[in-house]
This record gives C-alpha cells, sequence and structure tokens, in this order.
C-alpha cells in the first residue's frame, strides 16, 4: 500500500501497527495523530467488520495515548476523505488553549512544524506507551 502523497507531505510516520501505519500531523499546536488502514478500500465501513473492529481497537489505543501523553480537553476522531480519498482517521487531542478552538483544526491558515527532536520525542513516547499497552494486555 503506497502512502497517499498529501499525507507524506503533511505527515511524520510514527511506526506501522498491525492494521495501520500511524502517522504525525506535521503541526505542533495540536495533539493530532492519523492512522492509515492497510487496505486499499476508501469506506471503513465498507471492510469486513473484524477488520472494521480491530482498526477501531487501534484508534482507541492512539485515543489512549493522547489522552495520557497531552491531557486533552476533548478528543476528535474523524474520517473524512473528502480531500484525501485514501482510507485515513483522524485521532486529534483538542485542548480550550490551542488556536484553533473552538472551530475545526482543518483548514487553518496558523501553523507550527514539528522540530525533528520533537518528532523523535513523539516516535519514542509512543513506543514506550505501545510496549507498555501491549505487556498489559498479553
Amino acid at each position: 500500500m503506497n502512502l497517499d502523497e498529501r499525507l507524506k507531505a503533511d505527515c511524520h510516520i510514527v511506526c506501522e501497527l498491525e492494521q495501520s501505519t500511524l502517522l504525525l500531523m506535521n503541526n505542533a499546536l495540536v495533539d493530532w495523530l492519523i492512522l492509515v488502514p492497510h487496505c486499499e478500500e476508501i469506506e471503513l465501513t465498507n471492510l469486513p467488520f473484524q477488520q472494521q473492529t480491530a482498526i477501531l481497537g487501534e484508534v482507541n489505543l492512539v485515543a489512549r495515548f493522547i489522552q495520557q501523553s497531552c491531557a486533552p480537553d476533548k478528543m476528535n476522531i474523524a474520517a473524512l476523505g473528502n480531500v484525501v480519498s485514501q482510507l485515513h482517521i483522524h485521532v486529534i487531542g483538542r485542548k480550550h488553549s490551542d488556536p484553533y478552538w473552538p472551530a475545526p483544526v482543518w483548514g487553518q491558515s496558523q501553523t507550527e512544524p514539528y522540530t525533528e527532536k520533537q518528532v523523535q520525542q513523539i516516535k519514542d513516547q509512543f513506543t514506550a506507551f505501545l510496549n507498555s499497552a501491549n505487556h498489559q494486555f498479553s
């Protein structure tokens, strides 16, 4: 499966999960991760139910990571695909203090790219979280 060019341009790859590629939106103003399921289907609801629930498990995992590491006021989870048709699911931790609150995160002109050091820290934090979560469920 090839990653859509817009996702490649807008995101950093965090890691590969069993069902999805996990991306970090390159905007440090919002806690914003994206799951890109390993499939050619563009609609989540068209996938076999077992695959849908496995992907939902990864959405829940990523949401827990954001909740524990970023302490958001609200979680936003969406699979829109109006601009990028490749199936992808946004998992966004919103804070009353983020510059877009309460407006949507899409289409905002104010952004702040991550530094390479920040990207590596998030990757390391997610890896540690994933290792901890795997031990909890094994």
